[in-house]
């Protein structure tokens, strides 16, 4: 297997990987009302997602690292295709509230096989086949791709959805999730992975945990970010849920779901410009505590003047203006990093404690953690990241973790959470 075929797969993955979650971003809190509940069970369906995420996160890292990132990647990708027609068989069914919540933690499950198991499928590939190009050129291909079927799946699946209904969507996703089972089962190989023993998932709970409070609250820069993040990000994560019926009440059509889908395709654009002009913000101002604070109020004065706004144009205005806004910040604080499995987690690892399990192997860790706010370091956008390249003799884990850079743009609190469900 050649590298420019690890690339082309990678490509492939990603593409697949983004427009299945996409087809649903606009409609699914219309989906989750249109099939019988309340508002407070559409949002706490939501809620149990997100726990699902939580539950599981480092679970399933522990089985990338020790069976293998195809064998994860098929996990998950099998598990959400699952779970999407659970959802839609319980949308015709109108099913009960809490068969929602126990799919909506299986959903959360089947995306936490195969959150960073790509990227690291991607690095051990490359250094294995002998690349010896910067894997920022890739990561930065992969952001394109990402960006474009981001863009077109959320539109797509408000457009599916007005002309059709609220189900199709759903199943349109499951198919895309099928296809994908069949080219990764037929495309990926697990070039250059070494599989870890002995490294439980209760053990690799434990580290986290330790490291969190050793590495994060013990340090105050670091504890406020973690201490406020639970609101700005639940707040976001609320506005894009309950923008999706309140822009088609703003409409005064109840069924214009393309309107759904076109927003989401603002939110996630808002968002890549954001990340853009993360460098601008970065260079114009000295402090990031002070973009991060000017995020926040230009953020809340915007949720404040929804309530105010009754013409349509003016409320997709403010909606883009917002995110953006969000979105500056977010790259400018942050830059996703793999980690050696033999590392125990830092400072970084504890600011974002995602996916940190104790390995050995000299590999990038499925399991690795998202570095935030690393005292010393320069933030780097993920549109400009340093050149750097994976070369014979030097590892894998060696390049992933000096490049910072990652196969998708960073997304705002609240599009984490909404791209990924």
């Amino acid at each position: 297997m050649s590298a420019r075929r690890v690339q082309g797969t990678f490509y492939v993955l990603t593409f697949g990987n983004t427009i299945a979650a996409s087809f649903i971003w606009g409609i699914n809190t219309l989906f989750l009302l249109d099939a019988g509940l309340s508002n407070l069970e559409a949002f706490a369906a939501n809620a149990f997602f997100t726990l699902g995420m939580v539950i599981f996160e480092i679970p399933t890292g522990v089985v990338a690292d020790t069976w293998g990132r195809r064998a994860s990647y098929l996990l998950g990708t099998i598990t959400l295709a699952v779970t999407t027609a659970l959802y839609w068989f319980m949308w015709l069914w109108q099913s009960p509230f809490w068969t929602w919540a126990l799919v909506s933690v299986l959903l959360g499950l089947g995306f936490t096989f195969f959150t960073g198991a790509v990227d690291a499928w991607l690095v051990d590939a490359l250094q294995a086949t002998g690349y010896r190009g910067g894997l920022e050129t890739v990561f930065g291909r992969a952001q394109v791709v990402a960006g474009v079927s981001m863009l077109s799946g959320s539109v797509l699946g408000g457009v599916i959805a007005q002309l059709t209904n609220l189900g199709v969507p759903f199943l349109v996703r499951v198919g895309v999730l099928l296809a994908m089972v069949v080219v990764a089962g037929s495309l990926m190989r697990d070039l250059g992975f070494t599989p870890v023993r002995g490294a439980g998932p209760v053990t690799a709970v434990k580290t986290v945990m330790r490291a969190s409070i050793d590495h994060g609250f013990r340090r105050p820069a670091i504890r406020w970010v973690m201490i406020a993040t639970p609101f700005t990000a639940g707040v976001g994560i609320y506005a894009f849920y309950a923008l999706q019926p309140y822009l088609l009440e703003v409409a005064g059509d109840s069924t214009a779901y393309a309107l759904a889908g076109i927003a989401a395709a603002i939110f996630a654009g808002s968002s890549i410009v954001g990340g853009a002009l993360a460098p601008v913000v970065r260079r114009a101002v000295r402090r990031r505590t002070t973009v991060l604070i000017a995020s926040v109020a230009v953020s809340s004065a915007v949720l404040v003047a929804f309530f105010f706004v009754n013409q349509l144009w003016l409320a997709i205005v403010l909606l883009a203006g917002s995110l953006a806004s969000r979105s500056a910040p977010a790259g400018s604080r942050c830059a996703p990093r793999s980690r050696s499995r033999g590392t125990p987690p830092g400072a970084a690892a504890a600011a974002a404690p995602r996916r940190a399990s104790p390995s050995r192997s000299s590999s990038p860790s499925r399991s690795g953690a998202v570095g935030c706010l690393v005292p010393g370091r320069t933030p780097r956008s993920w549109l400009a990241p340093p050149r750097r390249s994976v070369r014979p003799g030097r590892s894998a884990t060696s390049a992933a973790r000096r490049c910072g850079c990652s196969s998708r743009p960073p997304p705002s609190g609240s599009l984490s959470a909404a791209g990924t469900q």
